[in-house]
């Protein structure tokens, strides 16, 4: 799905409530950010305007690929923006993109909807060839099991 001349989007319903969702996008990251045989060992989201972002992923060749940059919306349980145009303090970089994510009641379960929002068509088609909606879509159903391991062990 691209909703922007130059935006990728996924959006998946979850079978499992928003706070879980969160809670697993939040806190359990290093388990879901990355489709295998890609690992992310360290995950780091200060969730407020200005704050750090901070992705490393290790690929299975010894591959090691770290993702700075800042957060520019934290808002609890529904919506965070981030960008790598910006270091931490607001140095600026070259930009990739701006990935928005976003967390909607759906009854008993969840809308979750990620976008990755670049700066060019150029940026915009290197991404989705290197396998944006297969590896976003992985990494949805990755949070899903996790957030419904953790309303499982709620409901328990």
């Amino acid at each position: 799905m691209t909703d922007g001349p130059f935006e990728l989007t996924i959006e998946r319903r979850m079978a499992v409530p928003r706070a879980a969702v969160w809670r697993a996008w939040r806190d359990h990251a290093t388990e879901w950010f990355c489709p295998p045989p890609w690992k992310a060992p360290e995950v780091e989201y200060n969730l407020r305007p200005g704050g750090r972002s901070h992705v490393r992923m290790v690929g299975p060749a010894g591959e090691d690929m770290v993702l700075t940059g800042v957060v520019l919306e934290a808002v609890e349980g529904e919506r965070v923006v981030t960008t790598d145009a910006f270091a931490e303090g607001w140095l600026p970089r070259t930009p990739f993109m701006v990935a928005i994510t976003e967390f909607a009641d759906d009854g008993e379960g969840t809308i979750y909807r990620a976008t990755a929002r670049h700066w060019s068509e150029e940026a915009r088609a290197q991404h989705e060839a290197m396998g944006f909606h297969e590896g976003w879509g992985k990494v949805a159903e990755q949070l899903e099991a996790v957030a419904r391991r953790i309303h499982q062990g709620e409901t328990r």
